[in-house]
């Protein structure tokens, strides 16, 4: 009898047995030729998958806060303003993390939990003041609003300021065109749709934000993150030459390798449209057992990620039970409304068994928790979705 249940959270998800075994590998040498050869690789593959042909790519072992820190204090110096496009938690603590680094940080956010600012009151706001950079979270995983980084990059470029998208929750799941889009800083972190268990920071930065480094007045606030530490050590590797600032980490850096492979034999259009088609069918059961979502819209809600509202006589106390049933669901975040929501995450290797199995555990779920609805519903509006 199998006794294993689906990972359905915001990550870390469900990872590949080929990820898998490497993490298992033989720890090898940081500076042995097979792995100087591998994270070569993995920096060249990096770039394909941000869509970012023109970028330096950074590996650095961390978590997305990581990440999030060295895009922060790398190029924005004390005094600099900052705008925040901010739909969530982790737009505060980006905000957070640009004031440690003595930035002037000006949030620009919607009245409604769920919502976003137009662009027009961003470029409203970019108006009124000297304004180094903006930094939006592409998704963010307390309220699954997806932001329009492609219509923000073009906002940044207009106007001359650096473009630093926080896609923890995005990149190799929501459709990012790096270059394309104006993006200056591009982040995340591994175990998202990247696929691969925690510990490693991935940020990608163009060649108008490494100018931006250079060309600082201050030394850089952070020891272990600045970019003069790694950058190098990124070139060395790349160029297949051993080099050394803090030691990587190797068996994490070998999954990653493998999955940045599998992302880039699937294709990163393909990759788009399979998690569009998974959020569309797994937000397509929501709506049929009559549960509501957080995202005011659809065209503001991600693809990788489903934020539905208990429905009225129903708590938190229902996780438990959609656990037992077979799928492993996250609570709420975001403080305002912690209690009154749960987060479903449908991002990586997700597939259409997935998506079912994990709509027949909320089903199993919520009738054992008395809710009332047409039980089958749910899966019924998954399968038209997914057979269309």
């Amino acid at each position: 009898m199998k006794n294993r249940k689906l990972l359905m959270i915001p990550g870390p998800i469900e990872f590949t047995p080929e990820v898998m075994r490497a993490m298992g590998m033989p720890t090898a040498s940081h500076v042995a030729p097979n792995f100087v050869d591998c994270m070569g690789q993995a920096l060249e593959r990096m770039r394909e998958v941000f869509l970012c042909p023109g970028g330096q790519p950074f590996i650095v072992a961390g978590s997305g806060t990581m990440a999030m820190d060295m895009a922060a204090c790398n190029v924005i110096e004390p005094g600099d303003n900052v705008l925040v496009v901010n739909t969530g938690y982790f737009s505060d603590r980006f905000g957070a993390i640009m004031e440690r680094y003595g930035a002037r940080v000006t949030y620009v956010k919607a009245t409604t939990i769920g919502d976003m600012p137009s662009l027009d009151e961003v470029e409203a706001e970019i108006g009124k003041a000297d304004y180094k950079g903006l930094v939006v979270t592409h998704v963010d995983t307390s309220t699954a609003v997806r932001a329009d980084i492609k219509g923000l990059g073009g906002l940044c470029r207009k106007h001359g300021i650096l473009s630093i998208v926080d896609g923890v929750c995005s990149v190799a799941g929501e459709e990012l065109r790096q270059e394309e889009w104006g993006v200056d800083i591009a982040l995340t972190a591994c175990q998202k749709a990247i696929g691969v268990p925690p510990g490693l920071a991935l940020l990608v930065a163009s060649p108008k934000a490494i100018e931006t480094f250079k060309n600082r007045s201050t030394p850089v606030g952070n020891y272990y993150s600045d970019w003069a530490n790694w950058l190098p050590v990124m070139e060395s590797y790349e160029a297949r030459k051993a080099a050394y600032f803090g030691t990587p980490a190797v068996n994490l850096v070998w999954a990653l390798n493998v999955s940045l492979g599998q992302i880039l034999a699937e294709g990163m259009d393909n990759r788009f449209a399979r998690h569009r088609l998974m959020s569309d069918a797994f937000k397509a059961a929501m709506n049929a057992i009559g549960l509501k979502q957080i995202p005011v819209s659809a065209d503001k809600a991600a693809n990788t990620l489903t934020a539905p509202y208990f429905p009225e006589g129903v708590n938190g106390s229902v996780l438990p039970l959609i656990a037992k049933a077979g799928a492993i669901l996250a609570g709420g975040l975001h403080a305002e409304i912690k209690e009154k929501y749960f987060r479903v995450g449908h991002m990586g290797v997700v597939n259409a068994s997935d998506i079912l199995a994990t709509v027949g555990a909320i089903e199993s779920g919520f009738a054992k928790a008395g809710y009332k609805f047409e039980h089958g519903a749910g899966l019924a509006a998954a399968q038209i979705v997914l057979l269309k």
